[in-house]
């Protein structure tokens, strides 16, 4: 089955036309935000935090946000996120300078609560409407709209802050939000709801009980979770921070960055997806951990970063979406939402632990090569993790 039959399913096409929206509008603004605070002149531990915080609420709402997808009808809910984000979005407008960065950290705390659970929501409805091959499909046309927003997103959103400023910046990204919202309106939904008569607290106790039950399904969250070493949003801004700014404007270098090593994220499903399977799965953390090390040699130049980048993006799409799968497929569609948020839960648990560690390692005086070298070591020492999963479990 090929991505354009899947897309024929009227719910996946509308689904995915609105994510690649607001997913665009995303990651436009995220280039602006950074670039404000380095404006602000914002130190490494600051623009760490700043991108930990947009990945914490899939920590710490988990439990919350499984139970709300499990109860509350998706395309209600989905409405709600939306004008969530829109109102989040609008608000970094009033921020001129880090007098006011736990405001900017609460807006960003409270946009990406919605986003996550918006994510997960979805992620929850597709083995609900799909199966199989045709799930596979969708979870990696997911991914390649993510890799496609993430690219020309950061690459507009690069040259808009720079050319036209982070307030025109946002207020783009708020109207792309608004025409997401018009598109959810029409989706046609028919999808029997199921009456979850629980208390919320029972519902996460049952779904907690069903988790630390699946030993499989917990290990496979691990496996996912590392894909998490490829948060990279501080170590680039960081680079183009202390590295590049003499070459090229912060904003400017942010974005391209971003943009080129999303090209490799989008390129790379088409041909590894092909090829990618549960018995060879250990070699393709190994390259993807060869990957960071190669971008870690070049870091040195900019031009030559770029190549490393786009290496470095090449297997993340395929390794995200074909770990997110093996989850899928395991897991009962009763506990679905809940499972999805505790999977997303590890996962920006190890986002944030990785923008942390770059930021707290590049204060304490490691080089940015050394924090990059040792990212792809963490995929090497995945791969053995999976070799011994796969003769245990497989």
């Amino acid at each position: 089955m090929t991505y354009r039959e899947t897309l024929k399913h009227p719910v996946i096409r509308r689904l995915s036309l609105i994510q690649l929206i607001s997913y665009f509008g995303t990651w436009f603004s995220q280039v602006a935000i950074f670039s404000m605070i380095v404006h602000f002149r914002a130190d490494e531990i600051t623009i760490a935090m700043t991108s930990a915080m947009a990945m914490l609420p899939a920590v710490v709402l988990a439990p919350i946000i499984g139970t709300v997808i499990d109860k509350i009808p998706f395309k209600k809910l989905m409405l709600i996120l939306l004008l969530t984000e829109i109102s989040m979005t609008l608000g970094f407008i009033f921020i001129d300078s880090l007098d006011y960065l736990w405001i900017l950290m609460l807006l960003i705390f409270i946009r990406s609560s919605a986003a996550s659970m918006l994510f997960s929501a979805e992620m929850s409805l597709f083995p609900k409407l799909v199966n199989g091959q045709m799930l596979k499909n969708t979870n990696e046309i997911h991914s390649i709209i993510w890799s496609l927003c993430y690219a020309a997103g950061m690459a507009a959103g690069g040259i808009a802050t720079y050319y036209i400023g982070f307030d025109a910046a946002y207020m783009i990204d708020a109207m792309l939000y608004s025409v997401a919202v018009v598109l959810l309106l029409g989706l046609q939904l028919s999808l029997e709801q199921k009456t979850h008569t629980d208390s919320h607290w029972q519902m996460f106790k049952d779904g907690f009980s069903y988790l630390v039950s699946q030993k499989k399904i917990l290990h496979l969250i691990l496996l996912h979770a590392s894909i998490g070493l490829t948060s990279f949003d501080a170590l680039i801004t960081l680079l183009a921070d202390f590295e590049y700014k003499t070459l090229i404007a912060v904003p400017l270098a942010i974005g391209w960055m971003n943009a080129t090593r999303a090209i490799g994220l989008m390129i790379g499903p088409f041909i590894i997806s092909k090829v990618i399977s549960k018995e060879n799965l250990h070699y393709f953390f190994v390259l993807q951990g060869l990957a960071i090390i190669l971008w870690a040699r070049l870091e040195y130049n900019f031009y030559l970063a770029l190549i490393g980048l786009f290496v470095t993006g090449f297997f993340i799409t395929t390794l995200w979406s074909y770990t997110y799968l093996l989850i899928q497929e395991e897991t009962d569609s009763h506990y679905m939402g809940r499972i999805i948020s505790y999977n997303d839960m590890f996962f920006m648990l190890s986002n944030v632990a990785t923008a942390l560690f770059i930021g707290y390692a590049s204060k304490w005086g490691l080089s940015l090569e050394a924090i990059t070298a040792i990212l792809g070591v963490g995929f090497i020492l995945t791969a053995v993790y999976y070799l011994w999963f796969k003769k245990r479990y497989y």
